[in-house]
């Protein structure tokens, strides 16, 4: 689980979010017709203004509470750390929702994949996604095909933990839907897979960031993975809890709008870590 990028997080006096999240590509097209009430799109928004940089010991108090989680399992000193890490180690809910997004533009891709497929169609010309070269591929081959057309290798710690949890959503796709067909997704199990990817790339992230100081204070290999792993349900428990509560108030996972949707359901996310901070 995690991965062994994992270090004690990034250090004080760079930007808390990196130049590239925010010139995200636009949202890649989707094989779904605009859902009714969908606008088109409007202007351009103005640029965001510039990242705070990162303070000293910016995650103090992550390493505390989550060395006190490593060592004893308590679940509220690991919500502790998940709110520490985002009120101090991100500056707040809001940067560090911006922090990720990456990871909006990268679901916003997904769908737009997934929903081509299902519509039996490329979603560029020369796609590696074009259905009639999937056909009769493993489930394995059209994830990875899937992975290498959504998310490409560039070098950086972010690609490496995107492509990781694109291919951690399918699987959990096929586990939650076993009669599943990945190039026949309806919209539910593509919402689904968008929803989890969100989870896992935020864990990712988290882990890429502090996870290590789990591993250090843990009493045993097998105890750290443990605790990770709760860590990880805790972050799905809550990123699900989030799209819930923006499909209640009208805010579907509908085409063009998904990587807006996430980019939400991530800042209510943090908001409910932030929550936790002392």
């Amino acid at each position: 689980m995690g991965t062994s990028q994992s270090s004690g997080g990034p250090g004080a006096g760079v930007p808390m979010v990196p130049s590239w999240v925010d010139s995200p590509p636009p949202e890649a097209p989707s094989g779904d017709p605009p859902a009714e009430g969908d606008e088109a799109p409007g202007p351009p928004a103005a640029p965001p203004p510039p990242a705070p940089l990162a303070p000293d010991r910016r995650f103090l108090g992550v390493s505390r509470s989550l060395g006190e989680y490593a060592k004893t399992g308590d679940t509220r000193a690991m919500r502790r750390g998940f709110g520490h890490y985002a009120r101090s180690g991100y500056g707040g809910a809001r940067t560090a929702a911006r922090r990720m997004g990456g990871t909006a533009s990268t679901a916003g891709a997904l769908g737009g994949a997934l929903a081509s497929l299902a519509a039996g169609q490329a979603a560029t010309p020369g796609s590696p996604l074009d259905p009639a070269l999937l056909a009769g591929r493993s489930a394995d081959e059209i994830m990875d095909a899937v992975v290498e057309a959504v998310r490409p290798v560039d070098g950086t710690q972010d690609a490496e933990a995107s492509r990781a949890a694109i291919r951690d959503a399918l699987s959990e796709l096929l586990t939650r839907f076993p009669d599943a067909d990945l190039l026949k997704l309806v919209p539910e199990q593509r919402e689904f897979a968008i929803e989890r990817f969100t989870a896992h790339d935020v864990f990712r992230r988290f882990d890429l960031d502090v996870g290590q100081k789990i591993r250090e204070k843990a009493p045993s290999a097998t105890t750290a993975l443990s605790r990770l792993k709760q860590a990880r349900d805790y972050v799905k428990e809550t990123v699900a809890a989030s799209f819930r509560k923006l499909r209640d108030a009208g805010r579907a996972l509908t085409a063009g709008r998904i990587s807006e949707v996430v980019r939400d359901a991530l800042r209510e996310t943090f908001e409910v870590f932030e929550g936790y901070a002392e």
